[in-house]
């Protein structure tokens, strides 16, 4: 019986230490689970986190783009416009002018050119472009500009006014109404509020 006793207290140390390191083993793997879980959440929480922000980020940029987008097709849009009603202002402005050289009052005011280049050139020699409908008050101009000019059709001076140029000061003067009407665009672009933002 003694035998029979020991056997059993040996057995029964075995499973009572088989049943402690059951219970090490289980608590170390409840541990352990619970801190997988904690990681696997917290790094779950971080990849929802991170994917969202990053799909608002996208969708902000795809937005802001498109805005951007919008805006340059509206200023394109604006700029053509104003391009088109400068040039129907200018377009009729220089209608006018081309009408208004049929009348006696060009006439003086083309005899006030030619004596600003006259001034200008000190009484030398030059050459004096003008429209070719103005050639018919050649003999008046040169007269103006005591002969001593030579005066040559321009086809580049549309609307009308004198260009002219001397060689001996090396001088161009512009009268003519195209260049003059051509400087009032700086101006009507500054003053008109068409401007494109």
């Amino acid at each position: 019986m003694e035998k029979t006793a020991k056997t059993d207290n040996f057995l029964n140390a075995i499973k009572k230490y088989a049943d402690n390191q059951r219970k090490t083993i289980l608590s170390e793997v409840d541990s352990f689970k619970k801190e997988k879980i904690a990681e696997a959440t917290k790094k779950a929480k971080y990849d929802s986190e991170k994917l969202v922000k990053d799909k608002l980020e996208a969708k902000k940029n795809e937005q802001t783009s498109k805005i951007a987008k919008l805006m340059q097709e509206g200023q394109k849009k604006l700029f053509l416009e104003r391009a088109e009603m400068t040039e129907s202002v200018f377009k009729k402005a220089e209608e006018k002018l081309i009408e208004f050289t049929k009348t006696t009052q060009y006439s003086e005011l083309l005899n006030n050119y030619a004596k600003n280049i006259s001034d200008l050139f000190e009484g030398k020699s030059c050459i004096i472009y003008v429209n070719e409908r103005d050639m018919a008050l050649a003999d008046q101009i040169k007269t103006i500009l005591g002969g001593k000019a030579e005066l040559c059709a321009d086809k580049t001076i549309k609307i009308g006014g004198l260009k002219g140029y001397c060689e001996a000061l090396r001088i161009v003067a512009d009268e003519t109404l195209d260049s003059k009407l051509n400087a009032q665009r700086e101006w009507f672009f500054e003053n008109s509020g068409l401007s494109v933002l």
